[in-house]
């Protein structure tokens, strides 16, 4: 009965040791589990974190897209409308060059018709002051030639005068002598002095 007693109770300790391993092993594959489930729980706390991350960069890239395209489609249109202002303008500066090109033309014309005007009233002008120098030249010579004849006939005709009035002189004496006082009377000599 000793032994047997002896060999139970060496399979009750046997078999508490096997349970406390067993409960050691227990506690440890809780406390693993415990972790594990901590990080699973952070892990799904991430993944939550994340996806709304995600939904929130995607609506802000939706939304992004949508002004962005907004924005291209205002810059396109605003593009079309300076282009087209740009090419009413552009066709409003052709015609007005084009109407400039004309009247530059034209006023060419009218110079190039002026000045073929005045080359000729210019010429005109010319031969009339050359016929008129040429006359007054004549004139005037024809003028220094009389006036060359007259003091010539001046000359003579004072000339002529003196000989008159000496011979009057000569005349007179010789009545003098002939009649006296008398010819004091007739005072013929104080008018031809």
């Amino acid at each position: 009965g000793v032994f047997l007693y002896h060999h139970l109770q060496q399979k009750v300790r046997s078999a508490e040791a096997l349970a406390q391993k067993y409960k050691q092993q227990q506690e440890a594959l809780s406390a693993q589990l415990q972790v594990v489930y901590e990080h699973r729980s952070r892990l799904e706390r991430s993944l939550q974190k994340e996806r709304g991350e995600h939904k929130k960069t995607k609506e802000d890239f939706l939304v992004y897209k949508l002004e962005a395209q907004e924005a291209l489609n205002k810059e396109k249109q605003d593009s079309m409308n300076r282009y087209g202002a740009l090419s009413s303008q552009h066709k409003i500066l052709k015609n007005q060059h084009e109407d400039i090109k004309k009247q530059l033309l034209d006023l060419q014309l009218q110079h190039n018709s002026l000045k073929l005007e005045h080359r000729k009233t210019l010429e005109t002008h010319n031969q009339k002051y050359t016929q008129l120098q040429q006359e007054k030249d004549s004139e005037v010579t024809n003028l220094q030639d009389t006036v060359f004849k007259l003091r010539e006939e001046s000359k003579l005709l004072r000339k002529a005068h003196q000989e008159v009035h000496s011979q009057l002189l000569n005349a007179q004496v010789i009545v003098k002598r002939m009649f006296g006082g008398t010819w004091d009377s007739l005072s013929l000599g104080s008018g031809c002095t």
